[in-house]
């Protein structure tokens, strides 16, 4: 077996070049787009003191040596969630960022070590209003590229059309058969219910386990096909930056869109109460240190910060993931600039 060619080889790259011109236009249409509703473009650092605190993110690390020679570690960030979330708290209104992100473990057809979030944030304003951004801007990458229908695999959907709303409790039922909400608080329920499904639940599984398999499984594969979903009101143990539903504490305030079966966007009504986001990122780092034998630190100052930050909501988007869905790529090494240097997956 021969290994493929580099990226930078020039058929290699005549192949791609088509897509990635067309990320340029659609990174223009979509600054364009935020500007014209007095959006402030910012600029997260990417060297963070905590890369985020969820379970199952991974992050890179490096050392700040200082003058003296002392080393610090800090973190490529995840996301630049809590640098963004500082700047509300300093008394932006409405800011967006094409902020490049780091994630470990992380490679196949959409996944890369390094890519693009496209966030946003708005304050004072409901979080549903974050589904319409979505929604405008899906039209907008279908308008920019000239396509009429996003294409992933063997999934069609119109990026013009009103996206459906689904709760996840709903799709549990739809999808998988599976009542979500009459097992919330009950680890043996739900794994019973998923292997009477056909689903694979390991004994040492917990709930946030077995949730994420038949979501992978029985859920998003269904999700997005002939228009978008948006998949609303998540549990309140998998939102831990989301507030709580004031119609119904068991669920919170998040959603995500999906297009043919591909995640896009990850919504948040935020959390601002600084004591119940530290007592969740603990939760969460304890149970990465029980699956990972890692922890991952707190950032002090987000915390801080929070005790500050007026009501908001926050959206990211895998840019490019909707490159991929609006100039019909089928691996995302295809609308990147310039790829990892390896050969692990070819680029073509």
């Amino acid at each position: 077996m021969t290994n493929p060619l580099p990226w930078w080889s020039p058929g290699i790259h005549a192949a791609r070049r088509p897509h990635l011109v067309a990320r340029n236009a659609l990174t223009r249409a979509v600054r364009g787009w935020f500007e014209a509703q007095d959006f402030t473009e910012v600029e997260a650092a990417s060297l963070q003191v905590s890369p985020g605190n969820e379970a199952h993110l991974h992050a890179f690390a490096t050392d700040m040596i200082g003058h003296d020679g002392t080393a610090a570690k800090l973190y490529l960030h995840t996301s630049p969630e809590f640098a963004c979330k500082k700047l509300l708290a300093a008394g932006e209104t409405r800011i967006f960022d094409f902020a490049r992100v780091w994630r470990n473990r992380e490679r196949g057809p959409l996944h890369y070590p390094e890519f693009t979030l496209l966030e946003w944030y708005r304050t004072g304003e409901p979080y549903a209003v974050l589904m319409a951004d979505c929604a405008a801007l899906l039209a907008l990458a279908a308008q920019t590229t000239g396509r009429r229908e996003f294409v992933w695999r063997d999934r069609t959907m119109d990026p013009f059309a009103e996206p459906e709303r689904l709760t996840v409790a709903d799709a549990f039922t739809r999808h998988a058969g599976i009542d979500l909400l009459a097992h919330l608080d009950d680890s043996e329920g739900l794994a019973a219910a998923a292997r009477a499904r056909g689903i694979r639940v390991a004994d040492d599984d917990v709930w946030a386990d077995v949730f994420s398999r038949v979501m992978v499984e029985k859920v998003e594969p269904n999700l997005g096909t002939g228009r978008a979903t948006v998949l609303c009101e998540y549990p309140a143990s998998e939102a831990a930056l989301a507030r709580l539903s004031p119609r119904d504490p068991r669920v919170a305030e998040r959603f995500e869109l999906y297009a043919c079966g591909v995640e896009l966007a990850n919504a948040f009504a935020e959390l601002t109460d600084p004591a119940e986001q530290r007592r969740r990122f603990v939760l969460e780092m304890d149970e990465k240190a029980r699956v990972y034998g890692e922890r991952y630190p707190l950032d002090e100052d987000f915390l801080a910060a929070l005790a500050h930050m007026p009501p908001a909501c926050g959206s990211a988007l895998g840019f490019d993931r909707l490159v991929m869905l609006a100039t019909g790529a089928t691996r995302i090494e295809q609308v990147l600039w310039t790829p990892v240097a390896d050969r692990e997956v070819d680029p073509s």
